[in-house]
């Protein structure tokens, strides 16, 4: 019996689940070994209550969870809150000092008692208020330049936890045929046994390999339940009432140039942050530098005293003297922190550098072993485990052999799906850093 090869997804076609290897063996040893496999074979082990559950419930692409996620995440809300209570700031840095009234009596004795009301107001100069506002605008750019940093985070999230779910749900494929099949070979070992055909070591070997792949079901069913969990926690769900998620997984995006990378950099999330950092404290040092210039209290009021009989209208004026504090200090602060936000600026961007190199590298370096995995890997693992089991069903090769096929067979599947991951984990890292799905051909959905 031939067995169809492995072969990888072609980009324009529509996705194709994986030709895995279980229902190879199953069918070989069942016509070639036992032909009465059918009629004894075990019941399929039944999914588990959890994994019931997610296939009864809806399924749900990427676009609905990050819908979700940008409604109800509460680290996206609080970023917003945040935003509008700047608005507040730039409301209050509007206001003018208020004016105060002063009521001053001299003397207890009404004959010789003196009234005096008086108001006083200040005017700021130097241009304190102008300055005041420019600061306030700054720190509400800053607030919204966070969150656009923090959705790009949380679009990072999805797309790593939506990706998660969907490597979950393809191991949980992959190890139900990899039990189905265990299963079959240990039945079609003890019928070997029974017959005296191979000693009973064969069944041995053949039980462990099951026990192995019953165990290996039953993590991969668990996973899959805690990256549903993952998934949904990002708008406060539950991850029992989140069904299957729905996409192409095999698919892998081409990486975008190094210069492309580098002409949006200056665009990037953290990049704003550290622009706006710079000018909030520019707009701080200039608050401080207006301080140079007094402010003076004009007072207008009027004083009655009654042993004169009149009543008295006065005019002041008061100025602070700087004989002891001309806010030296709090000026060199400032300017001080001006020098450390251009380093700042400066270092953000070297990090980010680094960081988008190496992201893409990753994304290079996955793209090709998904590539020498799909065409020669995968398929050389598939022909050795053909042979295996041709030449164990002509009682050329012992069990073990059979064993030490399918394991290369089951690893080399399982880099593979490591592999897209990888590929898709380090997209989401480029994405995340420049906050934008346009920088691949491939689109991600959201």
């Amino acid at each position: 019996m031939t067995t169809p090869l492995l072969r990888p997804h072609r980009a324009g076609t529509p996705p194709q689940r994986p030709a895995w290897p279980g229902w190879v063996l199953a069918a070989a040893l069942a016509s070639a070994l036992a032909p009465q496999a059918h009629a004894d074979a075990p019941a399929d082990v039944g999914p588990a209550p959890a994994m019931a559950a997610a296939q009864a419930a809806p399924s749900i692409s990427l676009a609905a969870a990050w819908d979700k996620a940008l409604a109800a995440n509460p680290g996206l809300q609080a970023a917003r809150y945040g935003a509008a209570a700047a608005e507040g700031l730039v409301l209050q840095s509007q206001a003018r000092p208020n004016p105060e009234l002063s009521v001053n009596i001299e003397d207890t004795r009404r004959e010789t008692r003196t009234n005096t009301v008086q108001i006083n107001q200040l005017v700021e100069l130097g241009g304190k208020r102008e300055a005041r506002m420019q600061l306030a605008q700054t720190e509400k750019a800053s607030a919204e330049a966070g969150v656009a940093a923090s959705q790009a985070a949380l679009r990072y999230q999805v797309l790593v936890n939506f990706n998660e779910l969907l490597l979950a749900q393809q191991r949980v494929d992959f190890a139900t045929q990899t039990h189905a099949l265990a299963s079959q070979a240990l039945d079609a070992a003890n019928k070997r046994v029974q017959a005296g055909k191979v000693p009973p070591l064969e069944a041995s070997r053949a039980q462990v390999a099951q026990a192995n792949a019953a165990l290996e079901l039953e993590q991969a069913k668990s996973l899959t339940g805690v990256a549903q969990q993952n998934l949904a926690s990002l708008w406060g769900g539950r991850g029992a009432e989140l069904g299957l998620a729905q996409g192409d997984f095999a698919a892998t995006a081409q990486a975008p140039t190094a210069e492309q990378l580098d002409q949006r950099l200056d665009d990037a999330p953290a990049m704003l942050l550290a622009r706006r950092a710079l000018e909030q404290s520019r707009a701080a040092s200039a608050v401080e530098r207006s301080k140079r210039v007094q402010d003076p209290t004009l007072s207008l009021g009027v004083k009655r005293a009654q042993d004169v009989g009149r009543n008295q209208v006065f005019v002041g004026v008061s100025i602070p003297l700087p004989l002891f504090d001309n806010n030296a200090g709090n000026q060199l602060q400032a300017l001080r922190k001006v020098d450390q936000a251009e380093q700042l600026l400066q270092d953000q961007r070297l990090q980010l550098q680094a960081q988008v190199f190496a992201a893409r590298q990753q994304w290079l370096s996955s793209n090709q072993q998904v590539a020498l995995l799909q065409s020669q890997v995968v398929p050389t693992a598939q022909s050795a485990y053909d042979l295996a089991v041709r030449g164990f069903s002509l009682g050329k090769f012992s069990f073990l052999d059979v064993l030490d096929a399918q394991r290369s067979l089951f690893d080399s599947q399982r880099l593979l799906l490591d592999q897209r991951m990888a590929s898709h984990r380090a997209r989401a890292e480029i994405e995340r850093i420049f906050s934008t799905p346009a920088l691949a051909p491939a689109a991600t959905g959201i």
